[in-house]
């Protein structure tokens, strides 16, 4: 008998036999959760249905902020631009905004405060994006004055250096000896 339960100890043959019972067992199972999660990813691959089209007027009004939006994924194209799926979903928010009454600048308040700054394909100055704005100009402007310093510490150590080291005495000896 088994020390752990009252059972009589199983042979070789038994010992097989539950074997494959619980290799059936979990074969079955994985079978069983794999197929659940193909039917699952095939529900969740289902595009989303076209949206009745607008107006003219309304088309233009949304192309138009559309291209003043930043895609997410791509970063340098704006949402008009963009192919991909999440630029798909934010153009859908948009109309969605714009059916309910929004204005433009009510929109992108709300992508903004969503998103934060970088939707915003031309972002506005703010405390916050100073350097973002003025950054590049002012390491331009310490660059040349950075070049400027140097040229000029060189230009006047040279005129020092040819100053120093010839000076009319030698010439005269430099002339004489030349022949001149």
């Amino acid at each position: 008998m088994n020390s752990k339960t009252l059972e009589p100890p199983m042979d070789a043959d038994e010992r097989r036999e539950m074997r494959c019972k619980r290799i059936r067992y979990y074969r079955r199972l994985s079978a069983f959760i794999g197929g659940s999660l193909l039917c699952l990813s095939v529900v969740a691959q289902t595009p989303t249905p076209p949206m009745a089209p607008a107006s003219p007027a309304l088309e233009a009004r949304l192309k138009k902020l559309e291209t003043e939006l930043r895609c997410m994924v791509c970063q340098n194209q704006t949402l008009a631009e963009s192919p991909a799926g999440l630029a798909g979903d934010l153009r859908r928010e948009i109309r969605l905004l714009a059916d309910q009454g929004k204005s433009n600048d009510e929109i992108k308040i709300h992508l903004k405060a969503r998103y934060g700054d970088f939707i915003l394909y031309n972002p506005t100055v703010e405390s916050k994006t100073w350097l973002l704005w003025f950054g590049p100009f002012v390491l331009l402007v310490g660059g040349g004055l950075l070049v400027t310093v140097i040229l000029r510490r060189t230009r006047c150590a040279s005129e020092t250096n040819t100053a120093e080291i010839i000076n009319a005495d030698e010439r005269a000896r430099a002339s004489k000896l030349l022949g001149e």
